[in-house]
């Protein structure tokens, strides 16, 4: 094997990796907000006394979870603007990665919710407590405590999956990658970096959602 290395492309292209792990970071937190969003939202919805509300979420989780990503956000990016609705790569991106990980985060969040005895809510009403107060303090919090893990190692996987999102040029560590390698033809070394930057940004997630469980969803000490 003759093959040399030459981490010299990677050194000069590293304020744009560095850049594009930025953006990484930035589709990956944004579409884990929105991902948020849509599973309590869904959840809500999903237990509606109306049967055509219960119909469209669970359509919609089934229609999001056995679809390839990259055809939901090709669908996004390609066939919307016929209907009207034309959106950059990274509101795109974004929008995205929160649909695809709301699909998810609504079926996880809801295991945890059922998991809650109706007893502890029934306890909060007798109390006087508001319904959305026996949601967000009795129901949702304990929930989300419960699958946190779960819900944690589905927005590392989000994490990774903005990789995808190079397919409509958004900016992020892969598209940026790929271009210094198309310079550069040294595809070891451009892409070996970006696997290694890739696993920092995962160990950083994790220590990142480790403070806010910390922070948030620890048991009280006795």
């Amino acid at each position: 094997m003759n093959y040399v290395l030459d981490f010299t492309p990677v050194i000069e292209g590293l304020p744009d990796l560095l850049a594009g792990c930025l953006g990484t970071f930035v589709l990956a937190l944004g579409g884990m907000a929105l991902a948020i969003v849509i599973g309590i939202g869904g959840v809500l919805l999903r237990d509606s006394r109306h049967a055509p509300v219960r119909f469209l979420v669970k359509a919609f989780v089934e229609v999001i979870r056995n679809t390839p990503f990259l055809v939901q956000i090709f669908f996004i990016y390609f066939a919307l603007p016929l209907a009207g609705v034309r959106l950059d790569p990274t509101p795109t991106a974004i929008i995205a990665l929160g649909i695809n990980g709301g699909a998810y985060a609504i079926e996880i969040i809801r295991g945890g919710v059922q998991s809650i005895s109706r007893g502890q809510v029934e306890a909060g009403l007798a109390l006087g407590l508001h319904k959305a107060l026996v949601f967000r303090l009795i129901v949702l919090k304990p929930a989300l405590r419960a699958v946190y893990p779960s819900l944690t190692s589905q927005f590392i996987l989000l994490t990774l999956t903005t990789s995808i999102a190079s397919a409509i040029s958004a900016y992020e560590l892969t598209s940026v990658a790929q271009r210094i390698e198309s310079d550069s033809f040294r595809s070891f070394e451009v892409f070996g970096t970006a696997t290694f930057m890739y696993l920092v940004i995962s160990w950083m997630m994790m220590r990142f959602f480790a403070l806010i469980s910390a922070r948030y969803f620890s048991y009280p000490v006795k």
